[in-house]
Formats: structure tokens, sequence, C-alpha cells
């Protein structure tokens, strides 16, 4: 009987939630597991084992290009469609016939339509990048904060999809108290698109609504922020400064801050402005190579893996650095952290890692491996909810 389908780097992902399961001494986390982090989306959606285009909706494609490369592009939001005659230098491509792209990828070499991919702010890879940034970066400091051992750390959740809001979740499981912010005009969009995977990853967080345009809402969230022991946001440096939020400034001046940072590629320099989601950061991090030497075959590996991986590194880190009573802000590059946990698992068992690859490879088109939908165990809060309640000096603007 041939074994059950494994999701690659699920082992490495049960080593972690076991180490977070032991300093946070929760059991809830102590129950969980990699395979039901990293595969419960695509379990409980329906989703097939990917091959050139990733699981669920298949907003990402994996495409050869001229010179032999693979060239990864994840088109999820109508802007990215826009800027494809940009990207190819075709102002007549039929930007929304999938082998017409596919044509143009193969008309250029693949280094170069990355350079050019993230310079428009495309969420772009190549299968044989090596990642910019480390995966895990402490970009500033600021001063100590003891707390009481019964002490219910407040965590403020700006972030959005999945890895950021996993690590929220996390810290939820081990006790702490999340309110998850919005925005009134562009809430976060798995609320609509992917509900159940929003419920099991929400559940429990208060919800807030802050118009962050609005400079009296906008001084309401510092205010909150500024009270809190968490901050987990995956924004891009230009729109944190858009909205006036300097978050070194408010790790440096707040006691025993936590701001934990989700980035595609790096924090700091060129590649903070980059674009990157699950899927081609998974591909950015080297899964569809070591994919292909192991296999033959290259595509897609896991369900867009970089988030649930980064979320929880993300909870495990900011935990730690929490415990220590420590104020910093954290950097966490998704395709870095890829490229990490593939390293450890080479080094933990290669010829498992290696057999559970070839097993992925020969599973394409069918189902994800399955895994026990997850009750919640508290209520999911209405959009906005809990404004009032968390920010009760916001004056509307």
């Amino acid at each position: 009987m041939a074994a059950a389908l494994s999701i690659p780097l699920a082992r490495w992902a049960d080593r972690r939630i076991e180490v977070l399961a032991d300093e946070t001494a929760a059991a809830a986390i102590a129950a969980l597991d990699g395979t039901t982090l990293l595969g419960e989306r695509g379990s409980n959606g329906g989703y097939r084992v990917p091959g050139h285009v990733s699981a669920g909706i298949g907003g990402s494609r994996l495409m050869p290009t001229r010179d032999g490369g693979w060239f990864a592009l994840t088109l999820i939001r109508k802007e990215d469609r826009e800027l494809l005659p940009a990207l190819f230098a075709d102002a007549g491509l039929a930007t929304d016939d999938d082998a017409a792209i596919a044509a143009a990828v193969l008309r250029n070499d693949c280094a170069g339509l990355v350079a050019r991919g993230r310079s428009l702010g495309l969420p772009v890879a190549s299968a044989d990048e090596i990642p910019a940034s480390a995966p895990v970066e402490v970009l500033a400091r600021g001063p100590r904060r003891d707390r009481p051992a019964d002490h219910v750390p407040l965590v403020v959740d700006l972030s959005a999809i999945w890895a950021g809001p996993l690590a929220g979740h996390l810290l939820w499981l081990a006790g702490a108290d999340v309110v998850k912010v919005e925005s009134p005009s562009r809430p976060d969009l798995i609320r609509r698109d992917d509900p159940a995977t929003f419920d099991i990853i929400n559940q429990g967080k208060a919800s807030a609504l802050v118009d962050l345009d609005c400079e009296a809402e906008r001084e309401a969230l510092v205010a909150l922020i500024r009270r809190a022991d968490f901050v987990i946001e995956s924004s891009r440096p230009r729109a944190l400064r858009h909205f006036g939020i300097d978050a070194d400034a408010l790790v440096r001046e707040t006691l025993g801050l936590v701001w934990l940072t989700v980035t595609g590629h790096g924090a700091r320099g060129e590649p903070a402005h980059w674009t990157g989601i699950g899927n081609d950061c998974g591909v950015a991090g080297g899964l569809s190579r070591a994919l292909a030497d192991a296999a033959g075959e290259i595509g897609y590996v896991g369900d867009a893996i970089a988030d649930p991986l980064t979320g929880i590194t993300a909870a495990l880190e900011g935990w730690r650095a929490h415990a220590r009573g420590e104020a910093c802000r954290i950097g966490f590059a998704m395709s870095a952290i890829v490229a990490s946990a593939l390293d450890e698992e080479r080094t933990f068992d290669p010829l498992l890692l290696e057999a559970e690859l070839r097993a992925w490879a020969a599973a394409v088109g069918e189902l994800f491996p399955a895994v026990p939908r997850r009750r919640l165990a508290a209520p999911v809060r209405d959009l906005g909810a809990d404004t009032g309640r968390y920010l009760a000096s916001l004056a509307r603007c």
C-alpha cells in the first residue's frame, strides 16, 4: 500500500510548533501539527496537488523562459494584469489570455523578467534565485518592559490574508488578546474569498475598523499600539510612510513592544519594495527547483507554503522576544524562510525529503492530503464589532 501523501516541509513545521508549544505552555498549540497548518486550507477547500499552476484559484503560474529558466508570475489582482504590457514591452498583449502570457514569457530571459516585474510591483520569482535577505532580522530595538506573570499580552494585528493572521492566531492560542484592525474600504480579502480559512485563523480576535487616511483615526490607532505588546503587519515601507506610521520610532519609544513585519523578500533595501505572495515566494525559496531535482518535473509545492511557514516563524520569534521583555522590530522574509526550512530538512533527513518531493510530483491532480476541519473554539467577530472597545477615543472622519 502506498504511503499517505505528505506536504514537504510539514515535518519542519512540526518541530517549530513543538518548540512554540513548549515555550508558551499552551495546550492548544501542542494539539496542532505541521500538516494541519500547511494543509488545512487546501484540504478544506478541495484543492488538488498543483503542477505548473498553483493550487486553489490558480493565481500563480510557472512558465519556461527563453534561457531555460522558470518564471513564476502571480496574477490575483486586476491591477497586476494591467501591468503586463509594461512587463513584456508589448502594448498589444492580450492580458486575459494565459497562452499569450506564456508565449511572452518564452520570448524573454528569466532574470530580466524578474527584475522588471519587481520594479513594477508584480509578485514574480525565478526558480533559481537566491533569497536576497536573511529569513529573520532585527530591524530596530527599544526599551525593555518587565511584566507580571499574569499579564495578558495585547496584539494589534494589522496584517491580512494568511501569514500575519496565522501568527496572530498562534499568539491567541497562547493566551493573548488579539484585535484585528481592518480598513473600511479594504477589509481582509479572505473574509470574502475564503471564509472557512478566515474563520479558523481569526476566531477569537476582536475586530476594529480604522480609516488610515483619516488623521484622527490614525492617531487613535497609534495610541492603541502604544498600549500593545505586539504589532503584526505586512505593509511595504511606502504604505507605512503614506499613513504616517513610523514602526521603528514606535518600537524605540514603547516599552517592550514587539513589532512583527512580514515581507515577501525582506524589510531592508531594495527587497523591501518587492511584492511577494505565498506561491511565488515558495518558488523564490527554491522549493520548485528542489522538486525538479528530486522528481524531474518542476511545479508548485504545497499551497502558498511560504505563508504558513512564515506565520509559524513569526509567532515563535515574536513570543521569544516578548518573553525576554525586549522591544524590537523583527522582519520576516517569506522566500528566505522557505529556503532556510528547505536547507534544514536537507540536513535533518535528506532521503525522506527527496521521497516526499517525488511523491508530491507523482500526485499532481490528486486531492490535497486530508486534514480534519478544526472546530472553532471562539466566535468570529463581525467586521468592526469591537472598534469602540479598543479605540474608545476614536473620532470618525
